[in-house]
């Protein structure tokens, strides 16, 4: 049976140095073990190739990855990671999703609403002074204390420049480091091309996280500034080439959120609360959206980008409780976290410095339990799905936050963070109030349910009133034009509540309950669990040393690896998928079917021709776009997807199994070539005029 086991040495893999037998590791820049990974591949890596690399390493607020391959600004990643942007440019007799977006010249080139690419610039360390702000404080007082000197750090260190670059404090090791990382910033960010949507995802779900694959997942965007296409010299080169078996690959890119330095106890929250909730809540939310695209074809177009997602987090989701609720996984977590407790308490000075942080993260469990449903559904996901509960959120939180000091407003509101929180509420982007109403009578639902008719907080949301009801209600909002929502963000408070917006007032009279759910859960679970993972953080670094790497944080990273396959139950499984595959492996039937103009390219393109590949980088979700770069720096492809078996990489990796999935280049070039004729776009990706 295949599944997403993690091996017993995997957790310990995190604990130890770079010298580790597998290829592990989501590493940052300022810690690549560079000597480890040249005299195991017999390579030539220094300084100024990690440079290079960085600084042609894209972060995208999509949540994915990229890479500048030109120097015009052009960036490579994944179609998945543009859905958004080609379904708000869409309408109803223009489906850029579906159809694909390809543009003759420059000027068509059309604008990602809110989305911002983040290039970054440098890093320092401004751990003493983040540590020493929140240094003897406790529960709530130790996050506020924390995030206002975080606050302050990112709004110093961007002042004067803030229409260029963005500030952000990276947390590393769960508080064990804390790192000031300056983006350069693009607030432009324009489609380029992208695929049909059937093209990039071959084979669909049933496809999705197994190898082998068919897809041409990629998409260009193109930075701009000051309406003009961006000078990016530090570019990777485009490489037409195709990977070699056995070739050292290395993997950049912003890996979401890895859970592999918990503690035992926190993961036995994981796999007994937060994923089963998860993937009942996910699991419901999918089957009304099925519903609702089955009732028509502008059904269908509208809900497509937040079905596509759902279904995707549901499979990762549902992989990582497959790896949890493996006994081995827990029972060699709570091992490795034994043997750090016994090293401690060999070293008396070190015992009496760290305390005893594993009984204050186990204590904070029953906490945990006890407000993770209220938390969640009142807080961090309430309104899933919902845009005008998006925008009201942001529009009332904002005025009110506005008027406090710096160092006293949530982290999502403070100086640092205002631009691009605007860009993203401000920016033209449809809403439709039928999917609207759908998504809100989703959430509402499950909070009455997860929470019960009597509890304060439902009566706090609903009222009187039924979910169907409030929700048809809410849906009515007139947030979803962008001018209203700037005369809100413009007028603050006054406008805020002198507005008689139906999901405006909604949120005024439920924010207070949120936030007072919100100020619990940092009180009594996140404010012990954070200062008790500092002091474990440290005790690590006191018994292993910090050449080690930290747990992802949607923040830059280089794996290293190889272009390799895998055996699967005997079988052995090759590293690479060529076109001819693609036309074998089409039926004719959802989702093996093909675009029509693919319908006839066979003749056209390279049999021969490698379209996707698997090496063994340590990647997660976050990494989707990255570039796949040879010793060289030349790009071979861009990441997409995982095998099943790294779905268990949230908590461990195993190179044996763990793969991850890219397209190559020398795929993107073929079909831009010969399928879809845009030899204006081949002529720049391989530097020459266009």
């Amino acid at each position: 049976m295949r599944h997403p086991i993690v091996l017993l040495c995997a957790i310990f893999a995190c604990l130890i140095s770079a010298s580790a037998l597998a290829d592990e590791g989501m590493w940052t820049f300022d810690n690549f073990p560079t000597a480890t990974v040249n005299q195991k591949y017999a390579l030539h890596i220094d300084q100024s190739w990690l440079d290079r690399v960085r600084g042609a390493s894209v972060r995208l607020t999509s949540g994915c990855s990229a890479s500048i391959v030109t120097g015009d600004g052009l960036v490579l990643t994944n179609h998945h990671c543009v859905r958004d942007c080609a379904q708000q440019l869409s309408n109803a007799t223009t489906d850029y999703v579906k159809d694909g977006f390809q543009v003759a010249k420059r000027e068509d080139e059309k604008l990602c609403s809110g989305m911002q690419a983040d290039v970054l610039a440098a890093i320092s360390d401004v751990t003493d002074r983040v540590t020493k702000a929140a240094s003897g404080k406790t529960g709530q007082d130790f996050v506020r204390a924390r995030d206002a000197q975080i606050a302050a750090v990112e709004k110093e260190s961007c002042a004067g420049k803030e229409d260029k670059f963005q500030c952000q404090v990276i947390t590393l090791y769960q508080g064990g480091q804390y790192k000031l990382y300056t983006y350069r910033k693009y607030s432009d960010v324009r489609l380029v091309f992208a695929p049909e949507g059937m093209t990039a995802f071959f084979g669909g779900d049933p496809d999705n996280f197994n190898f082998p694959r068919y897809d041409l997942d990629c998409s260009f965007l193109r930075l701009y500034e000051d309406g003009k296409p961006a000078k990016t010299p530090d570019h990777l080169t485009w490489s037409t080439a195709p990977p070699k078996e056995g070739e050292p690959v290395f993997v950049a890119g912003n890996p979401g959120s890895t859970q592999r330095l918990l503690t035992a106890d926190q993961l036995e929250g994981l796999r007994d609360l937060a994923l089963p909730e998860t993937l009942i809540q996910f699991s419901e939310l999918r089957g009304r959206l099925i519903r609702f695209s089955a009732e028509s074809a502008e059904h269908s177009r509208i809900a497509n980008d937040l079905l596509f997602g759902i279904e995707n987090s549901f499979k990762a989701f549902h992989g990582e409780e497959k790896a949890l609720v493996d006994p081995a996984l827990i029972a060699t977590k709570r091992a490795a976290d034994n043997d750090l407790k016994a090293k401690v308490a060999a070293n008396p000075a070190l015992a009496a410095e760290i305390g005893a942080p594993w009984t204050e993260v186990a204590k904070a469990q029953a906490d945990y339990r006890a407000l993770y449903l209220p938390y969640y559904m009142m807080e961090v996901r309430a309104g899933i799905g919902s845009d005008l509960f998006r925008f009201a959120r942001v529009l009332v939180r904002a005025a009110t936050e506005k008027s406090k000091p710096n160092g006293e407003r949530l982290p999502a509101y403070t100086d640092s963070r205002l631009a691009l929180l605007g860009k993203t509420l401000l920016d033209p982007q449809p809403v439709y109030p039928e999917l609207e109403q759908v998504t809100l009578e989703y959430w509402l639902s499950k909070l009455r349910e997860n929470l019960t008719a009597n509890a304060p907080g439902t009566k706090a949301f609903l009222g009187k009133d039924s979910p169907e009801a409030l929700s048809a209600r809410l849906a009515q909002s007139k947030l979803g034009d962008p001018a209203i929502r700037k005369t809100l963000w413009d007028g603050g408070i006054a406008a805020i509540q002198a507005s008689d917006d139906p999901m405006i007032k909604f949120v005024l009279a439920t924010d207070a309950a949120s936030r007072a759910v919100r100020k619990q859960y940092e009180e009594r679970v996140s404010g012990p669990i954070d200062r008790a993972a500092q002091k474990i953080a440290r005790a690590r670094f006191a018994i292993y040393g910090t050449n080690v790497y930290p747990d992802a944080t949607f923040s830059l990273r280089l794996s290293y690896g190889k272009v390799e396959g895998w055996t699967d139950t005997g079988t052995s499984v090759t590293p690479f998928t060529y076109y001819k595959g693609l036309w074998e492996r089409a039926t004719g039937q959802f989702p093996f079917d093909l675009a029509p103009r693919w319908q006839t390219a066979q003749a056209k393109v390279d049999p021969a021709t490698v379209l996707d590949f698997v090496s063994d980088n340590d990647i997660i979700g976050g990494n989707s776009g990255s570039p796949v770069i040879n010793a060289k720096g030349e790009i071979l492809g861009a990441a997409f997807d995982g095998n099943i078996e790294s779905l268990g990489g949230a908590f461990g990796f195993d190179d044996r199994v763990n793969r991850t999935v890219s397209v190559s280049t020398a795929a993107i070039t073929e079909a831009l070539r010969n399928v879809y004729g845009d030899l204006t776009l081949v002529n720049e990706l391989q530097g020459r005029s266009h």
